[in-house]
């Protein structure tokens, strides 16, 4: 009977914390170059998401950081991850990077290696997860919209999408594989095979459209973390 009144007594307690723990909203950082950089301005793709959530009246159950940087690359992530993601304890973490890995390489004679890429991919998730950091892989969406594969660096990219896919299949974690959705897409809304302009600006940054359509594919998984 003791033991019955110290359980309801520890219970009571409990209660409270339990609680404030549910009505906490989720800290989710978005964490990649200047397309999540552009994400927190008006019309970004993580305003349009926190427009999703008011509408649907979870607005106060969610967080959204963007910690977007242009020009970065997937060791420019890794090199500061720990000021711009772990110091601010995320719950959730969205990984959206690749597009310069694979663009600066005809752009500026620069780019990322396919082995380096995933050593450093690997390193970040690494650390988010000792750190019990729940986290999404997103997959980079286009450099160039044209839908019979003669965008310049289609190879590469498809390349590189296709290692991250692996990387989190290897994880177990969540995959938003915008490079097959915006594919999908354009082959449905790009019959004059156009490079730009369906969602995007310049072959690479979102416009309206595309913001929208990534803050949609965005929240299929985020609203399952």
């Amino acid at each position: 009977m003791k033991r019955f009144f110290r359980y309801l007594k520890l219970s009571f307690f409990a209660l409270p914390l339990l609680a404030a723990q549910q009505d906490k909203p989720l800290r989710v950082i978005f964490f990649g170059d200047s397309i999540t950089q552009a994400g927190v301005r008006p019309g970004g793709y993580i305003v349009k998401l926190g427009e999703m959530l008011e509408k649907q009246n979870l607005k106060s159950k969610y967080e959204l950081i963007g910690a977007g940087i242009g020009g970065n690359k997937i060791y420019d992530l890794y090199l500061r991850m720990e000021d711009d993601v772990l110091s601010k304890k995320p719950d959730v973490v969205i990984i959206y990077i690749g597009v310069n890995d694979v663009w600066h390489k005809a752009s500026h004679g620069t780019g990322t290696d396919p082995d380096k890429f995933v050593k450093f991919y690997e390193a970040i998730l690494k650390k988010l997860q000792a750190a019990n950091i729940r986290v999404a892989l997103c997959t980079p969406a286009a450099i160039g919209e044209r839908t019979d594969f003669s965008n310049q660096q289609d190879g590469d990219l498809n390349q590189y999408s296709q290692m991250i896919r692996n990387l989190a299949k290897k994880n177990g974690l969540p995959l938003i594989d915008l490079r097959k959705a915006f594919l999908d897409y354009n082959l449905k809304n790009n019959p004059n095979n156009e490079e730009k302009n369906i969602l995007t600006t310049d072959r690479v940054h979102l416009n309206e459209v595309g913001n929208q359509f990534v803050a949609d594919e965005m929240w299929k998984v985020l609203k399952g973390m």
